[in-house]
């Protein structure tokens, strides 16, 4: 049994959105902190099924489907398919769901967005968690990311569509079991008429392939010191190549407070699942709110 609840709003400019909302099981803790878990830009928010289910111990979780992903509307308008537009559509779900504080919970593109919502509105942002990514990308993996998404070929079975994960993001899981890159396939791909397709618009690849396009911006210091007061925690994998340690070190220097933990055996980006992702999370949570803490 889903141990969540759909919940659907509309954007401002009309599409129907999706996210998961995971109620705090802990009947005793009055208002919950609530996190907002948002993916990466082909993911959406079964990416976020374990985490929730660890977290919902003694929080709130809301883990998003993006415009243009999982169960989401995809938009007429590819334009529109930039981390902007997303924050927008979060502060809208927020609003539509009367939170007016939240910890964040981004992965890649969704901790870019965690960045510019603590920027737009500060005074919404409790905490933020920020998976494998930072305000300077690598270009090694951004020139990676490029070449696959929007651009795998058409599979006509399960078997086709793990094989294709795996081609695609064995990089970041080396020591994934065949029964983790079923489940992890699973996630990204969902069925019609029988046959397994990625969960997600090919557009969306559009944006990042103009130039001057605001779809992946290209600095975002400016923006992180401007956030340097709120308390967050950067998990990097150990391999990653989007998430540079010559970029963590540069913002450790600019918030010296800053919590970091690395993953080992992964890449871009940590499931944050691990055993050492859950025992960071866990501790920053819990200098937040002690009596938070998950057991």
């Amino acid at each position: 049994m889903d141990n969540y609840v759909d919940g659907w709003y509309h954007s401002d400019d009309g599409l129907r959105l999706y996210a998961r909302d995971y109620a705090c099981r802990d009947r005793d803790r009055e208002n919950p902190a609530t996190l907002l878990c948002m993916h990466g830009l082909t993911r959406n928010c079964a990416d976020f099924a374990d985490l929730a289910e660890h977290l919902c111990e003694r929080y709130r979780v809301v883990a998003v489907d993006q415009r243009g992903r999982g169960r989401s509307d995809y938009d007429p308008e590819v334009s529109n398919y930039t981390p902007l537009t997303y924050v927008r559509d979060m502060f809208t779900l927020l609003d539509r769901l009367d939170l007016q504080e939240v910890i964040l919970v981004g992965t890649s593109m969704g901790g870019l967005m965690s960045l510019l919502m603590a920027t737009t509105q500060p005074g919404r942002v409790r905490a933020m968690i920020i998976n494998d990514i930072g305000p300077e990308l690598d270009p090694r993996g951004l020139d990676r990311i490029k070449a696959y998404v929007g651009k795998a070929a058409p599979v006509s079975s399960w078997e086709e569509a793990v094989a294709q994960a795996r081609e695609i993001n064995e990089v970041a899981f080396p020591d994934f079991t065949d029964r983790e890159w079923l489940d992890f396939t699973r996630g990204i791909y969902r069925e019609e008429d029988g046959v397994p397709v990625l969960a997600y618009d090919p557009a969306i690849a559009q944006p990042m392939a103009d130039e001057g396009g605001d779809a992946v911006p290209p600095d975002l210091w400016p923006v992180f010191d401007t956030v340097t007061a709120i308390p967050m925690l950067v998990v990097r994998g150990a391999h990653s190549d989007i998430l540079a340690p010559e970029c963590v070190q540069a913002m450790q220097r600019r918030k010296p407070d800053l919590q970091v933990a690395e993953i080992p055996n992964r890449g871009h980006a940590p499931t944050l699942t691990e055993p050492a992702s859950l025992v960071a999370i866990d501790a920053f949570l819990g200098l937040l709110d002690p009596q938070g803490t998950v057991d």
